[in-house]
């Protein structure tokens, strides 16, 4: 579906770009991410706990909505049978959220792995506060409101901020716990307090594009500090690791936690850049850099770090091609999306085959996928 939104600037395609784009960002949040980051919860968390039964069935029931909201979402947009399947997977993901919380075995519940991993299915359910918004302010205010996009963004920044961002850590965490590795308490503590409130604090960043009060510049300015600082203590609690973590992942996938490691340190240069009112507008102005911005956390920094993580657990086995093919399309499609934005800015030569290369370039995404799945389904039957 993305490849599709591609090409709606190449060629006459007698489909509702929009509502193509609702079903390819529903698919891709909830069906990959979402599925990718709960299961490595039950896997790591939850399988001792031995209720298989009940995580079958939310399962089941998740993935029932992710294939209606896939199905419907094309066809009508947000519209009754769509909105319907939407708001069931509000559902499950609070029954996910409760089975975690009930289920996970006291052996975790203190170790930091497990605050962090608790605290991430809180913003889960946070975020679900936009999706419930949405509905109030079309039926109310119509989708022209500030307020409809106000609720997407709040729902878009507690997921990739908060949920994604706060499991894979917790992920991270398990690994150094499980192979005995100790950090030193009061570091974690401050971490965790300045991550948090730099979750809370950015996503004021996320609606300056309607001109607030200069207040309003000021709490998001705090929030990108306080994530960089985060990050920063971060850094050099893993910095003595680093050994030790180039043992325990193979040299790709310690390759590829550097990569999502360096497009961490650009967003959050890119948080702190935004903070400023003239680059807070020009992103308003120029949707480009918000949409390649997005792409880089999404395919950059989660998906990158999801696949490490699946592979170190052994429920994935990646392809020889399939990194190649998948970085190509990154690379590549993020530097033409990123040029757009820039050429419009500075006033740079605009070519006119801008399109029909970023369609093509686009190719490689699919085919990486396919790849990555077909390897997959063939080891399972063998």
């Amino acid at each position: 579906m993305g490849l599709l939104l591609r090409f709606f600037f190449v060629t006459p395609i007698a489909l509702n770009y929009k509502f193509i784009l609702h079903a390819h960002s529903h698919t891709a949040l909830l069906g990959w991410i979402y599925l990718g980051l709960t299961t490595l919860i039950y896997k790591l968390f939850l399988s001792e706990a031995q209720n298989l039964k009940i995580y079958k069935s939310i399962f089941l029931f998740t993935n029932i909505c992710i294939v209606g909201m896939l199905l419907t979402f094309p066809i009508q947009g947000y519209a009754l049978f769509s909105i319907i399947f939407s708001t069931l997977f509000l559902f499950a993901s609070y029954w996910f959220s409760g089975f975690a919380l009930m289920y996970v075995p006291q052996q975790f519940k203190n170790r930091f792995s497990w605050k962090l991993v608790k605290t991430a299915l809180l913003y889960l359910i946070i975020s679900s506060i936009g999706p419930w918004a949405i509905g109030g302010v079309m039926a109310t205010l119509g989708p022209e409101s500030i307020w409809y996009k106000t609720s997407i963004y709040f729902y878009l920044h507690f997921q990739y901020n908060g949920w994604f961002i706060l499991t894979l850590l917790g992920v991270l965490f398990y690994i150094f716990e499980e192979n005995g590795i100790v950090f030193n308490t009061h570091k974690l503590k401050s971490f965790f307090l300045l991550l948090n409130f730099g979750i809370l604090f950015t996503f004021f960043l996320s609606v300056l594009w309607i001109t607030p009060p200069i207040i309003f510049y000021i709490f998001g300015l705090m929030g990108a500090v306080a994530q960089g600082l985060a990050f920063y203590e971060l850094y050099f609690l893993l910095k003595q690791q680093f050994p030790i973590l180039k043992k325990l992942f193979s040299s790709p996938a310690f390759s590829l936690l550097k990569i999502a490691g360096i497009l961490m340190i650009i967003k959050l240069l890119v948080q702190l850049f935004s903070a400023i009112p003239y680059v807070a507008d020009l992103a308003y102005r120029l949707k480009d850099f918000i949409i390649g911005y997005l792409h880089m956390v999404f395919l950059g920094i989660v998906i990158t770090s999801l696949l490490v993580f699946l592979k170190y657990f052994k429920l994935v086995v990646l392809p020889r091609y399939f990194l190649p093919l998948y970085f190509f399309a990154f690379a590549t499609t993020e530097f033409l999306i990123f040029y757009k934005a820039f050429a419009f800015w500075l006033k740079l030569p605009f070519f006119s085959l801008y399109y029909t290369l970023l369609a093509v370039f686009s190719f490689a995404f699919p085919m990486a996928v396919a790849l990555l799945l077909f390897k997959n389904i063939f080891i399972q039957k063998r």
